[in-house]
């Protein structure tokens, strides 16, 4: 001990008083934590007091937790269909191909075996009943489907029976006759002698391809009629 002086065994960590976080007077200081008020209330002895990650502000707003936006928006992926995803055509599902060719074949057969029959009663099964016959049994069905999609709702019986209805361009709910007239047009090919049935099949399976390969479900058809579309309900 010096009179009057310095004692070093008084301050054995440096020989230095007033360290960090030590009071020179011999005082422990606190030391704030993340998130806790700074000492005197105030961080870095100069400032409103701070409020930790997640924790209430002094001022009575609540701060954003992890993930969120500091407006109030969730954070995140973006939802379901934003990105490339298919979105229902007019709010509902358009049909897929397989029940489509379902709806036809009924069609066909609710068309085609009675006027088969009646044509076969009237010109026998010779050459007559070849071109006669098969020209009136394509010209019978393409009035049938005109007529029903223009009346019933865009409804013939084979759609009804499964459950299917075509919606005209921009989601009218029955078409026009013009564009039940276009859209049914590769049926009347087979009125055309020897080549039509043909030219039909053929026009039937390109019709089938571009359906298949559409993402809204849409045929050659479909948007030759000027975007009609066959759905389900």
């Amino acid at each position: 001990m010096t009179s009057g002086g310095y004692d070093p065994n008084q301050y054995p960590q440096g020989g230095q008083p007033g360290g960090y976080g030590q009071d020179p007077y011999g005082q422990q200081q606190p030391q704030p934590g993340y998130g806790q008020q700074q000492p005197y209330g105030q961080p870095g002895h100069g400032g409103a007091p701070q409020p930790g990650y997640g924790q209430p502000d002094p001022y009575g707003q609540q701060q954003p937790a992890y993930g969120q936006d500091p407006y109030g928006q969730q954070q995140g992926y973006p939802q379901q269909g934003q990105y490339g995803q298919q979105q229902p055509f007019g709010g509902v599902q358009p049909a897929d191909l397989g029940i489509r060719i379902g709806a036809r074949i009924i069609d066909q057969l609710i068309v085609g075996i009675p006027l088969s029959i009646v044509v076969a009663l009237i010109l026998g099964s010779g050459n007559g009943f070849q071109i006669v016959g098969g020209a009136l049994i394509s010209l019978a069905a393409y009035g049938y489907f005109v007529a029903m999609e223009v009346t019933q709702q865009g409804q013939t019986l084979g759609k009804k029976i499964l459950g299917l209805r075509v919606l005209a361009p921009g989601g009218a709910p029955a078409l026009t006759p013009e564009q039940s007239l276009k859209r049914n047009l590769f049926v009347v090919v087979g009125a055309i002698p020897c080549l039509g049935s043909l030219i039909t099949l053929g026009l039937t399976i390109y019709i089938m391809v571009t359906i298949s390969q559409d993402p809204n479900k849409q045929g050659w058809h479909d948007k030759f009629a000027g975007g009609t579309q066959v759905v389900k309900g």
